[in-house]
């Protein structure tokens, strides 16, 4: 590895460990919060926000699709030498930008890989925050078009009175609807709950 890599391998561990002022708010309180931060640091400074939030939007699809990844990521018998050489030829064929490959080395370095989901999540509410958007989660039972993601964002909008960054993903389990996740609202219109509260119901 070069100097670039150990000189971000070094910003990324003195911001994680210090842990200045008030930025970032309460995600600062969790050890995957404070690693979002520094990677957060890091993209506004390169100005490459979009870009690593991007390519963290693939990895979290590469971790749900593929379950070598995940044991790479969450095993602790991946020694580290394996896990960084490991992840940097996943970053490769993911085609992520260099910042967020650099990223993912120093976490393999680390043995913090298994933090990645909730690091990824922490991200995106860092970038909605410095557009001025409120993030939200949004699950549906199927893939939504990009006609369906529009009219999604403009209710969202209206419900909220900002506009929302919408992080997408599928659950089948759902069999119908979406589930929204607005901060620490949750609206809940799918099949899978109905049933559920229904079913609750009759044995009540």
């Amino acid at each position: 590895m070069g100097r670039h890599y150990f000189r971000f391998q070094a910003r990324i561990q003195r911001s994680v460990e210090t842990s200045p002022g008030n930025v970032g708010g309460a995600i600062q309180a969790s050890l995957g919060g404070r690693y979002a931060l520094a990677l957060f640091e890091l993209a506004r400074d390169a100005k490459t926000i979009d870009a690593v939030e991007s390519s963290l939007a693939n990895v979290r699809d590469a971790l749900t699709q593929s379950e070598d990844f995940r044991t790479l990521t969450s095993s602790p018998m991946v020694s580290r030498g394996a896990a960084v050489k490991a992840v940097s030829a996943v970053a490769d064929e993911l085609g992520v930008d260099a910042t967020t490959k650099s990223f993912l080395g120093v976490l393999a370095e680390n043995h913090r890989l298994g933090a990645l989901p909730k690091i990824i999540k922490a991200f995106r509410t860092l970038a909605a925050q410095h557009r001025g958007e409120i993030a939200a989660e949004v699950t549906s039972a199927h893939p939504l078009t990009d006609e369906q993601v529009i009219e999604l964002k403009h209710q969202l909008r209206q419900r909220v009175g900002r506009e929302v960054s919408v992080d997408l993903s599928v659950d089948p389990s759902l069999l119908g609807g979406l589930v929204v996740r607005v901060g620490s609202q949750m609206i809940d219109s799918s099949i899978k709950t109905r049933l559920n509260t229904l079913a609750h119901a009759m044995k009540g």
